[in-house]
């Protein structure tokens, strides 16, 4: 959807779901002939039977919307956001495009502002706004969100669940170590990359963020760290498409700059560079949001393109030998990554990477935490703990650190993310 009609920062479910223009979408919407592709390749409408799936999620209620004054159907919150339906559709239609704004319409105009649903989603929507204040006391916000009490009221009040552990904050953020670290120790006028290292990074996975920084410094990239926002993917995830909107915003901003500048912006997380690829572009209009998305990479993407990775691995090793269990996450199948990491890992010696195959994990970002959603997450990722558990090793690896969660979570195996090894290999720390 266009934004350019969108002056304030409010949602306005008007312009998203025009009563007789329709929805001013990229090419490609209306072209939908219901071959039913899309609900085939849905993990939720494959475990749920009462899940209409993404076909009338998107063409199908854009259609209706078009024709009469009819309300988004309830079932549009059960949808995942794991997008493998864009990639199945063989007519481009952009399902999760539609989905998206669909969800934002059913928030703003069905769902009681006064429900504790809206307040939990609101609440996993903006994980990055409560981290802020949790990283502070590191030690003794693990405590109290650790705690089983804490986590049985949590599931009572809000409906978070109590089957999952709190992700532990760590004891001083990437960006702490940054500023401590001075920022850049490397300075090049041509090899210059922007980091958009998320929130989960910053707060409770430096150590992904350290690799990110350490192997493209090993090549010899300027890395530039700016002030950023969430990339909001869990804000379209629970229709808070205004506080999407903002966050977009803000990162647009500050990255079209450094775009101008000659860097080139490089995410950890596979959800991160998705939404500022496809899903800034698609639902936003601001200046600078085409030229963020065209220079947008994945950072192993990244220096698989422009470096010799490949070659540079094969000439390294590991001081022991390590077996994983590989998961691709949805949002990297969407974006033509999902075999890279067992390509490239392939060559390092002293390495076993098995792919653990194409099924979805389940836990969709803060799907899987909703209590009502747990065993459908669960049940989704049943096909995955089978196949990491077939595999040598008890080692998962992913670039998600939701699917990260949900790996551990259903098998107890210790997961890394594919760059912490290469950073290992490389330059000896990780």
């Amino acid at each position: 959807m266009s934004d350019t009609q969108q002056t304030d920062e409010e949602f306005d479910p008007v312009e998203v779901f025009p009563e007789s223009e329709g929805m001013d979408l990229r090419p490609g919407a209306d072209p939908c002939y219901k071959c039913s592709t899309c609900d085939t390749s849905c993990p939720v409408a494959e475990v749920d039977d009462e899940f209409p799936g993404p076909k009338f999620q998107g063409p199908e209620q854009w259609r209706l919307k078009r024709k009469e004054d009819t309300s988004v159907d309830e079932s549009v919150m059960n949808c995942s956001n794991c997008m493998r339906c864009d990639s199945a559709c063989p007519a481009g239609v952009p399902l999760s495009q539609m989905h998206n704004t669909a969800r934002a319409e059913y928030v703003a105009e069905e769902m009681s502002k006064l429900s504790p649903e809206y307040w939990r989603n609101r609440i996993l929507a903006n994980y990055g706004t409560l981290a802020r204040v949790g990283s502070k006391v590191p030690r003794l916000t693990n405590a109290v969100m650790g705690n089983s009490l804490v986590q049985a009221v949590n599931e009572r009040l809000l409906g978070i669940t109590a089957e999952r552990e709190f992700p532990e904050f760590a004891a001083e953020t990437f960006r702490s170590w940054w500023a401590d670290r001075g920022g850049p120790e490397v300075h090049s006028e041509e090899k210059r990359v922007a980091y958009f290292h998320g929130d989960y990074a910053n707060f409770n996975t430096p150590e992904v963020a350290k690799a990110m920084v350490r192997t493209f410094e090993h090549y010899g990239y300027e890395v530039r760290v700016p002030d950023q926002r969430c990339s909001g993917t869990p804000m379209f995830a629970n229709g808070m498409l205004d506080d999407a909107r903002r966050a977009a915003r803000f990162n647009v901003e500050t990255f079209a700059e450094l775009v101008e500048d000659g860097f080139d912006v490089v995410c950890t997380c596979t959800s991160c560079s998705m939404a500022l690829r496809q899903e800034y572009p698609e639902l936003f209009d601001f200046e600078g949001t085409d030229r963020v998305a065209a220079n947008t990479w994945e950072a192993i993407e990244y220096l698989r393109v422009h470096e010799d990775l490949a070659g540079d691995l094969r000439a390294s090793s590991v001081d022991a030998e390590e077996a994983f269990a590989y998961h691709a996450p949805c949002h990297a199948r969407n974006q033509g990554l999902d075999g890279q990491a067992v390509e490239l890992l392939g060559e390092l010696d002293g390495v076993d990477v098995a792919d653990v195959g194409d099924s979805c994990s389940g836990i969709s970002g803060t799907y899987g935490w909703k209590a009502e959603k747990y065993g459908t997450s669960m049940e989704i990722g049943e096909e995955m703990f089978e196949h990491m558990e077939g595999v040598p090793g008890e080692t998962g690896m992913t670039e998600c650190p939701t699917c990260a969660m949900q790996m551990e979570h259903g098998t107890g195996y210790e997961i890394r993310h594919p760059l912490e090894v290469i950073a290992a290999a490389l330059t000896g720390s990780a």
